[in-house]
């Protein structure tokens, strides 16, 4: 079998195994012999290439033009630079035009009339050495070749190599791409091939996939072989390495589990309508049903616990809370501020921030070991929670209610004055004035409409009054402080002195 049959069958063999047309092979195979070829002989020349079927190779052709009279700088004599570059003969100096005057055509016995292209084979091949010298001999004054097919057999068996090559690649990364293009955002499978700075490469069967370290979960650890569950974040079709982007900490990765463990939830009976996930660790997950005979939540936990054991299992032990989805904002927070329980809900919906009131005993719970339980909270709801224990709340009550006390209208020189009414002082506190420093920053009209002040006079005495006030408090906590922080300093230097090495000697 000669080499140019064995390309052909390389041809058919690639397209057959990577499913690659044969017709796009053979056309960027041509391509690349072309651009090759222009490189060896000239850029300026005009060529063809075309893959011959019966030989099996790549036959290349220049094209020369017949005209009347040369256009300057056009004909195949008009001396033209090569662009620098490897493959580049340096004693090549490339002729760049295409045209050739008819006279001269005829001189070298061609029969051809104006307007005609005549195509030309450059016999690259060692087997073609003999009808490249006759070529040569007889026109190779008319061509300027200047014998520079003589190595170019060697530069054109590299480049098929390297084009079949490089279009082979490109075409498996095609073909993986359309294979999982539509698999965005679903639970994929496969095996724990091999570790790459961190990253784990995943055989999925016919393409390999990556576990980024920053998609893996700490506390998991895997080994070659091991079969892994995850969850298809992206496609990266410009990647370098595998284009199919996993992950095990992602949200949806939870939320199909569930679909896959949940008949409800893939028949769109039971939604789940919001997610929240610590990997590892601890996850929220909220649900509604569209059919009232259906528990959502228990759908979910399944008989004696299955199907929700199931998906903690594959999540490698992680806790997961089930809360019903609720449309009212509070009402949703504090299902999902579970298993603690909250006695009094303060919503601002201007900072979307709600503050939840709880039992002393419960607040431990609430919040969380290291805040995780109304962290995930919050990011279950999508509003910030303030979380705050009954005894704390009343304590913050009194000291309020005991600033806006300490407001002196009509202050004289030795700083007595008349504070609100106790009536005024509950309707500041009602109205959700906070201190004499919040009241100072407030507006008259705003002052103005709060029972027992009554008009803007009132209010703008009450305004300068808690200015003064809130100067003072300041103090008075500026004071403290200092005086807590020397306690402290005193405190830290007698625990110095008694670990001191003369302290224990004597």
């Amino acid at each position: 079998m000669n080499d140019g049959a064995a390309l052909g069958l390389v041809l058919d063999q690639v397209s057959k195994d990577k499913n690659i047309d044969r017709a796009v092979l053979v056309e960027t195979l041509e391509q690349a012999i072309l651009t090759a070829a222009k490189r060896a002989f000239g850029m300026h020349r005009e060529m063809e290439a075309k893959f011959n079927e019966e030989s099996g190779r790549v036959d290349l052709f220049q094209i020369i033009v017949i005209v009347d009279q040369v256009t300057p700088g056009k004909g195949v004599h008009a001396v033209v630079p090569i662009p620098a570059g490897p493959i580049v003969p340096a004693s090549l100096e490339s002729t760049g035009g295409n045209e050739v005057a008819l006279e001269e055509a005829q001189r070298y016995g061609l029969k051809a009339e104006v307007g005609d292209e005549l195509l030309f084979q450059i016999f690259y091949d060692e087997k073609d050495q003999a009808r490249a010298e006759e070529q040569d001999a007889k026109y190779g004054e008319l061509l300027k070749l200047n014998r520079a097919w003589k190595g170019f057999g060697r530069i054109a068996a590299q480049t098929a190599k390297q084009v079949i090559l490089q279009r082979v690649r490109e075409a498996e990364r095609e073909n993986v791409f359309n294979q999982y293009k539509d698999r965005k955002g679903e639970l994929i499978s496969g095996i724990v091939r091999r570790f790459e700075r961190g990253n784990i490469i995943i055989d999925l069967g016919g393409a390999e996939a990556v576990l980024p370290v920053r998609d893996q979960v700490p506390r998991e650890s895997y080994r070659a072989g091991d079969r892994i569950v995850a969850f298809v974040v992206d496609i990266d079709k410009t990647a370098r390495g595998p284009q199919i982007i996993l992950s095990r900490t992602h949200k949806g990765l939870l939320e199909k589990l569930f679909e896959m463990e949940v008949p409800e939830i893939y028949e769109k009976i039971v939604r789940i309508e919001a997610s929240a996930r610590e990997a590892g660790a601890r996850s929220k997950i909220a649900v509604s049903s569209r059919d009232r005979d259906v528990d959502p939540v228990g759908a979910c936990v399944g008989m004696k616990g299955s199907r929700v054991q199931a998906v903690v299992q594959e999540l490698r032990g992680e806790k997961i809370d089930i809360v019903p989805y609720d449309p009212d904002p509070a009402r949703f927070v504090c299902n999902a501020i579970a298993p603690a329980e909250v006695a009094r809900v303060i919503i601002d919906a201007g900072s979307h921030t709600m503050e939840l009131i709880v039992p002393d005993e419960k607040l431990s719970l609430a919040i969380g070991k290291k805040g995780q339980n109304v962290r995930l909270a919050s990011q279950l709801t999508g509003w910030r929670i303030d979380i705050h224990s009954e005894s704390k709340v009343r304590e913050m009550e009194a000291r309020a209610r005991q600033s806006l006390a300490a407001i002196k209208v009509g202050v004289d020189g030795d700083g007595e004055g008349t504070g609100p009414a106790p009536a005024t002082v509950e309707a500041l506190f009602q109205a959700g004035w906070r201190s004499a420093a919040e009241v100072a920053a407030g507006r008259p009209d705003e002052l103005a409409t709060i029972t027992g002040i009554g008009n803007v006079a009132a209010a703008q005495a009450l305004i300068a009054a808690a200015a003064k006030a809130a100067e003072i408090e300041r103090a008075r906590m500026v004071e403290e402080a200092a005086r807590v922080a020397k306690e402290a300093a005193s405190l830290a230097e007698k625990e110095a002195e008694g670990k001191s090495p003369e302290a224990h000697q004597g």
